[in-house]
């Protein structure tokens, strides 16, 4: 099928995105400028978000994708994501000895990936898809390879990622042996009948594939060695576009394909989303390293999200972009924070929590930009976090699925104790203590800016959130 000039303008964000890494690719090679490379990386982030409007509704799909209500927002989710990162990253990077440059053009990759993902239509752009996002995350979390953590965490992922895609893999060729399609408009033509033992078996191996991808539990054990070992800007890619853009497609699956609406698949969906949500909680109360914390905090979040591919119907759609836009909010300041406090020329991220003792008393405004986002990952009204809970349940709620309901409450409650626990260390005096701190003039430069902005969104967000609503609705129904 030839691509035509419909096509083009449906790809145009996904063009946009790979020509800006080909061009800081060419910069790199001319002349190395770290604050030039930058600036070129985010024009390219923010031209793609601007041509999102253009891309869609597209008169009709380019082959293997599917340019729709759900893939729009995912893209602009991650393209805001991606951004936050780069002006994170600038500021982490200031103090880096060696390269700093390809630490971009691999983010420009991975986004690149994580775009065409969330438009797959058939396995194996899927596939395609997902290599081209996991493969620069793992030089991203090997950026600061001098720091033993940081290269144990590039190959850990690098190795439990094989692990994830060999499964994935099986799963798939499970699935094209029985019906003869990797489209996913064929597999549900084809799969109308009711699935036997070897569909439902490739389906439970899709399922296990990304669930490694999404850090479900029992395929967590790498996150939180991970996220403590990886420079900051790369694990907050790693939380964020990379665990959407995986969540969204297993959502695409799970909607096209009806044999993951059998009862067996979705009790063992029902199990992995409670042993998520409980155990990403539950381990979280153990961690005095704030990276691990978020790491297990993430885990419980998107077990939270499973919710919605359980129930798998339009309203659950509504309610993966309500709670993954709040979700990505709160995750991008609180480990923005992170990143403006630590330094890599040290060797290691400022992640324990006694380092962020006291923080009010020297950063108070930081302090409450931290507040804002845990207050928010913790759910309470008048924040963001609170709304897209509030989804979560609802849906839950509607479908009788009184199990998540409980797991999804009991939970909550157990996070609230570790989120009090890092606030309440925020405004502890710091008597003869460790400190790691930011610059004086922190606020003024580009990535304070935006993590107040965000903070304010979080608030906004939560107090007003009629326009967020309507804008998931208006992709998805309108």
């Amino acid at each position: 099928m030839m691509l035509t000039a419909a096509h083009l303008l449906a790809l145009l964000p996904l063009i946009i995105v790979g020509s800006t890494a080909v061009l800081a690719m060419l910069g790199i090679a001319w002349h190395r400028h770290h604050a030039g490379t930058a600036l070129v990386s985010a024009a390219g982030l923010v031209a793609a978000l601007l041509s999102l409007p253009l891309s869609y509704p597209a008169a009709s799909s380019p082959p293997l994708m599917q340019v729709d209500g759900v893939a729009v927002m995912a893209g602009a989710l991650i393209l805001l994501s991606a951004l936050v990162t780069v002006i994170l990253s600038h500021h982490y990077l200031t103090g880096y000895i060696g390269p700093r440059e390809e630490f971009y053009l691999l983010l420009l990759c991975a986004t690149t990936g994580a775009l065409a993902l969330v438009n797959s239509d058939h396995l194996a752009m899927l596939f395609i898809s997902l290599e081209l996002l996991s493969m620069p995350l793992y030089g991203m979390l090997a950026y600061s390879f001098r720091a033993e953590r940081s290269l144990e965490a590039g190959i850990k992922y690098l190795l439990l990622s094989a692990a994830a895609t060999a499964f994935l893999l099986f799963g798939m060729a499970l699935v094209y042996a029985r019906t003869g399609h990797l489209d996913l408009a064929g597999l549900a033509g084809a799969l109308a009948a009711a699935p036997d033992a070897w569909m439902l078996a490739g389906a439970a191996l899709i399922v296990v594939g990304l669930g490694f991808k999404l850090s479900v539990v029992p395929f967590h054990l790498w996150t939180p060695d991970v996220y403590q070992g990886g420079p900051a800007p790369a694990t907050i890619f790693l939380a964020t576009v990379s665990k959407l853009a995986v969540f969204v497609v297993l959502l695409r699956l799970v909607l096209a394909a009806p044999v993951f609406s059998s009862e067996w698949l979705q009790t063992l969906v029902t199990v992995l989303a409670l042993l998520t949500m409980l155990g990403g909680n539950l381990l979280a109360l153990f961690q005095a390293n704030l990276k691990r914390l978020l790491g297990y905090s993430s885990i419980a979040h998107f077990g939270y999200l499973l919710v919605a591919i359980v129930v798998g119907n339009a309203l659950a759609i509504e309610t993966t972009g309500v709670y993954l836009i709040t979700y990505l909010v709160t995750t991008l300041v609180a480990f923005g924070v992170v990143t403006l406090v630590s330094s890599p020329f040290g060797g290691e991220d400022a992640d324990a929590l006694p380092l962020y003792r006291g923080l009010f008393w020297r950063r108070p405004y930081l302090a409450a930009v931290m507040t804002v986002s845990f207050l928010s990952l913790a759910g309470i009204p008048l924040t963001a976090g609170f709304i897209g809970k509030f989804y979560v349940i609802a849906l839950g709620v509607a479908e009788n699925h009184w199990w998540l309901v409980g797991g999804i409450v009991v939970g909550s409650a157990i996070g609230l104790y570790y989120y009090l626990r890092v606030m309440v260390t925020l405004y502890l005096p710091e008597p003869g203590m460790r400190q790691r701190d930011v610059t004086n003039d922190w606020g003024s430069r580009i990535g304070g800016i935006t993590l107040m902005a965000l903070a304010v969104a979080i608030l906004v967000l939560g107090i007003y959130p009629g326009p967020m609503i309507d804008w998931v609705h208006q992709l998805h129904f309108g």
